[in-house]
Protein backbone atom coordinates (compact mmCIF):
# COMPACT_ATOMS: atom_id res chain seq x y z
CA UNK A 1 0.00 0.00 0.00
CA UNK A 2 2.64 2.27 0.86
CA UNK A 3 4.44 1.52 -2.07
CA UNK A 4 1.37 2.95 -4.19
CA UNK A 5 0.88 6.09 -2.61
CA UNK A 6 4.48 6.42 -3.28
CA UNK A 7 4.20 5.42 -6.93
CA UNK A 8 0.83 7.44 -7.21
CA UNK A 9 2.11 10.63 -5.62
CA UNK A 10 5.31 10.37 -7.99
CA UNK A 11 2.88 10.46 -10.74
CA UNK A 12 0.66 12.87 -9.89
CA UNK A 13 2.58 15.44 -8.46
CA UNK A 14 4.42 16.77 -11.52
CA UNK A 15 0.93 16.93 -13.10
CA UNK A 16 -0.20 19.07 -10.44
CA UNK A 17 3.03 21.40 -10.34
CA UNK A 18 2.90 21.47 -14.35
CA UNK A 19 -1.06 22.82 -13.89
CA UNK A 20 -0.14 25.65 -11.69
CA UNK A 21 2.76 26.64 -13.71
CA UNK A 22 0.03 27.07 -16.78
CA UNK A 23 0.24 30.85 -17.57
CA UNK A 24 -2.85 32.67 -17.95
CA UNK A 25 -4.09 32.88 -21.61
CA UNK A 26 -7.47 33.52 -21.74
CA UNK A 27 -10.12 36.53 -20.02
CA UNK A 28 -13.67 37.66 -20.09
CA UNK A 29 -14.30 41.07 -19.41
CA UNK A 30 -16.49 43.84 -19.98
CA UNK A 31 -15.31 46.85 -22.02
CA UNK A 32 -16.93 50.89 -21.88
CA UNK A 33 -15.99 52.14 -24.92
CA UNK A 34 -12.90 50.66 -26.84
CA UNK A 35 -13.47 49.06 -29.89
CA UNK A 36 -17.39 47.99 -29.28
CA UNK A 37 -18.04 51.58 -29.45
CA UNK A 38 -20.60 52.30 -26.18
CA UNK A 39 -19.69 48.93 -24.89
CA UNK A 40 -18.73 45.15 -25.52
CA UNK A 41 -18.53 41.87 -23.51
CA UNK A 42 -15.25 39.95 -25.01
CA UNK A 43 -13.62 36.82 -24.47
CA UNK A 44 -9.63 37.06 -25.27
CA UNK A 45 -7.56 34.00 -25.95
CA UNK A 46 -3.40 33.96 -26.49
CA UNK A 47 -2.89 31.91 -29.60
CA UNK A 48 0.20 29.75 -27.98
CA UNK A 49 -1.12 28.51 -24.97
CA UNK A 50 1.85 28.67 -23.14
CA UNK A 51 2.46 32.20 -23.37
CA UNK A 52 0.81 35.18 -22.72
CA UNK A 53 3.19 37.31 -24.01
CA UNK A 54 2.34 36.12 -27.29
CA UNK A 55 -0.17 36.97 -30.47
CA UNK A 56 -3.63 36.56 -29.77
CA UNK A 57 -7.23 37.56 -30.53
CA UNK A 58 -10.65 39.15 -29.10
CA UNK A 59 -14.07 38.74 -30.09
CA UNK A 60 -16.85 40.34 -28.57
CA UNK A 61 -20.43 41.60 -29.05
CA UNK A 62 -22.65 44.73 -27.64
CA UNK A 63 -25.21 47.07 -28.47
CA UNK A 64 -28.37 48.42 -26.85
CA UNK A 65 -31.96 49.17 -27.71
CA UNK A 66 -34.41 51.78 -26.73
CA UNK A 67 -37.57 51.95 -26.37
CA UNK A 68 -38.64 55.03 -29.63
CA UNK A 69 -37.38 51.55 -31.44
CA UNK A 70 -33.39 52.62 -32.42
CA UNK A 71 -31.13 49.92 -31.61
CA UNK A 72 -27.68 49.16 -32.19
CA UNK A 73 -25.06 45.84 -32.44
CA UNK A 74 -21.81 45.77 -32.21
CA UNK A 75 -19.34 42.97 -32.66
CA UNK A 76 -15.78 43.52 -32.66
CA UNK A 77 -13.09 41.39 -33.71
CA UNK A 78 -9.32 42.19 -32.96
CA UNK A 79 -5.57 40.64 -33.30
CA UNK A 80 -3.47 41.99 -30.58
CA UNK A 81 0.15 41.01 -28.97
CA UNK A 82 0.94 41.77 -25.07
CA UNK A 83 4.25 42.96 -23.95
CA UNK A 84 5.80 42.80 -20.66
CA UNK A 85 5.80 40.07 -17.80
CA UNK A 86 4.30 39.73 -14.34
CA UNK A 87 1.26 40.68 -14.64
CA UNK A 88 1.83 44.66 -16.24
CA UNK A 89 1.85 44.32 -20.20
CA UNK A 90 1.60 46.19 -23.17
CA UNK A 91 -0.96 46.16 -25.42
CA UNK A 92 -0.91 46.22 -29.79
CA UNK A 93 -3.63 45.25 -31.55
CA UNK A 94 -5.83 46.22 -34.99
CA UNK A 95 -9.21 44.72 -36.44
CA UNK A 96 -12.40 45.74 -37.08
CA UNK A 97 -16.04 46.13 -35.57
CA UNK A 98 -19.27 45.32 -37.30
CA UNK A 99 -22.48 46.91 -36.57
CA UNK A 100 -25.85 47.19 -37.13
CA UNK A 101 -28.79 49.46 -36.70
CA UNK A 102 -32.23 50.52 -36.83
CA UNK A 103 -33.76 54.08 -36.42
CA UNK A 104 -37.44 54.92 -36.44
CA UNK A 105 -37.80 57.02 -39.49
CA UNK A 106 -39.69 60.66 -38.27
CA UNK A 107 -40.45 63.65 -39.67
CA UNK A 108 -40.73 67.10 -38.16
CA UNK A 109 -40.88 71.01 -38.56
CA UNK A 110 -37.71 72.78 -38.34
CA UNK A 111 -39.15 76.00 -39.15
CA UNK A 112 -42.99 77.27 -39.41
CA UNK A 113 -45.98 79.39 -38.99
CA UNK A 114 -49.57 79.86 -37.78
CA UNK A 115 -52.14 80.55 -40.45
CA UNK A 116 -53.49 83.41 -39.39
CA UNK A 117 -57.53 82.16 -41.42
CA UNK A 118 -57.55 79.16 -39.92
CA UNK A 119 -54.38 79.14 -36.86
CA UNK A 120 -53.35 75.83 -38.01
CA UNK A 121 -49.15 75.33 -38.05
CA UNK A 122 -48.01 75.31 -41.43
CA UNK A 123 -44.33 73.74 -41.94
CA UNK A 124 -42.24 75.67 -43.66
CA UNK A 125 -39.14 73.77 -43.63
CA UNK A 126 -39.81 69.84 -43.52
CA UNK A 127 -37.24 67.48 -41.96
CA UNK A 128 -37.35 63.68 -42.25
CA UNK A 129 -34.76 61.58 -40.50
CA UNK A 130 -33.19 58.81 -42.67
CA UNK A 131 -33.28 55.49 -41.18
CA UNK A 132 -30.10 54.54 -42.62
CA UNK A 133 -27.77 56.98 -41.34
CA UNK A 134 -26.57 57.70 -37.89
CA UNK A 135 -23.71 58.96 -36.35
CA UNK A 136 -21.59 57.30 -33.87
CA UNK A 137 -18.38 59.18 -33.24
CA UNK A 138 -18.36 59.17 -36.94
CA UNK A 139 -20.91 59.15 -39.59
CA UNK A 140 -21.93 55.66 -40.60
CA UNK A 141 -23.77 55.63 -43.94
CA UNK A 142 -26.03 52.88 -43.79
CA UNK A 143 -26.56 49.34 -41.83
CA UNK A 144 -24.77 46.89 -41.65
CA UNK A 145 -21.02 48.60 -41.81
CA UNK A 146 -17.94 48.51 -40.32
CA UNK A 147 -15.18 50.40 -38.65
CA UNK A 148 -11.61 49.46 -38.52
CA UNK A 149 -9.89 49.74 -34.94
CA UNK A 150 -6.66 50.12 -33.37
CA UNK A 151 -5.56 49.06 -29.63
CA UNK A 152 -2.94 51.01 -28.06
CA UNK A 153 -2.99 50.18 -23.73
CA UNK A 154 -2.39 49.00 -20.33
CA UNK A 155 -3.48 45.26 -19.21
CA UNK A 156 -3.03 44.15 -15.64
CA UNK A 157 -3.80 40.40 -15.64
CA UNK A 158 -2.43 38.33 -11.82
CA UNK A 159 -0.18 35.78 -12.62
CA UNK A 160 -2.10 33.11 -10.99
CA UNK A 161 -5.85 34.29 -12.65
CA UNK A 162 -8.30 36.46 -11.31
CA UNK A 163 -9.60 40.09 -11.66
CA UNK A 164 -7.93 41.71 -14.65
CA UNK A 165 -8.43 44.90 -15.87
CA UNK A 166 -7.32 47.23 -18.90
CA UNK A 167 -7.44 50.93 -20.20
CA UNK A 168 -7.08 51.88 -23.82
CA UNK A 169 -6.78 54.24 -26.73
CA UNK A 170 -9.01 52.86 -29.34
CA UNK A 171 -8.56 55.15 -33.07
CA UNK A 172 -11.57 54.59 -34.94
CA UNK A 173 -11.92 55.37 -38.64
CA UNK A 174 -14.03 54.41 -41.58
CA UNK A 175 -14.97 56.11 -45.20
CA UNK A 176 -16.20 59.25 -43.31
CA UNK A 177 -12.71 59.94 -41.25
CA UNK A 178 -10.41 59.17 -38.81
CA UNK A 179 -10.86 59.56 -34.98
CA UNK A 180 -7.94 59.58 -32.45
CA UNK A 181 -9.22 60.11 -28.98
CA UNK A 182 -11.40 57.00 -28.62
CA UNK A 183 -10.82 55.65 -25.12
CA UNK A 184 -12.23 52.10 -23.79
CA UNK A 185 -11.80 50.51 -20.13
CA UNK A 186 -12.12 47.39 -19.50
CA UNK A 187 -12.58 45.12 -16.44
CA UNK A 188 -13.54 40.99 -16.35
CA UNK A 189 -11.86 37.59 -15.03
CA UNK A 190 -8.28 35.79 -16.69
CA UNK A 191 -8.21 32.39 -16.54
Amino acid sequence: MRNTLLILLIVVLPLIVNAQEKPVTQSIYLELGGAGLPYSLNYDFRFDKDRIDSWGMRVGAGGYSISGGDSFFSAPIQVNKLFGKNGHYFEFGAGATFLAFSRETYSYCQSGYNDPDTGEFICTDLFTSRSDFTEFILEIDGSPNVMGTLNFGYRKIPVDGGFMWKVNLNPIFNNSGFWPLWVGVGFGYAF
